[in-house]
């Protein structure tokens, strides 16, 4: 079974105008980050194509791409490869948000 996980704020009620993860605080922080690349066309390619336009911080993990992505103030990664648990947590933790199993 394929796990995703949510990087988000909105457990935190101390301010809601923070709780919002903005896409231009998660530009600058995956910008610094050497790893991470950004696009706004995320392609699937199986026994068809398929391409998802949104906004991707794509992490190179070898010689696997991991979006990482950015809708309505949360980050959302899948948990396919269990790579990406350590380095998510790294995010959220930078981010001062929190990981939610969904």
């Amino acid at each position: 079974m394929n796990q995703r996980y949510r990087i988000t704020r909105s457990l935190q009620v101390n301010d809601s105008s923070e709780a919002v993860i903005s896409l231009e605080e998660c530009k600058q922080y995956f910008a610094s980050k050497s790893d991470f690349s950004y696009t706004s066309v995320f392609t699937i390619t199986g026994a068809t194509t398929m391409s998802i336009e949104g906004d991707f911080f794509m992490w190179s993990y070898g010689d696997t791409q991991i979006p990482f992505r950015h809708y309505q103030g949360d980050i959302y990664v899948s948990g396919k490869n269990e790579a990406v648990i350590p380095r998510m947590t790294e995010v959220a933790s930078d981010l001062r948000a929190d990981i939610v199993g969904e």
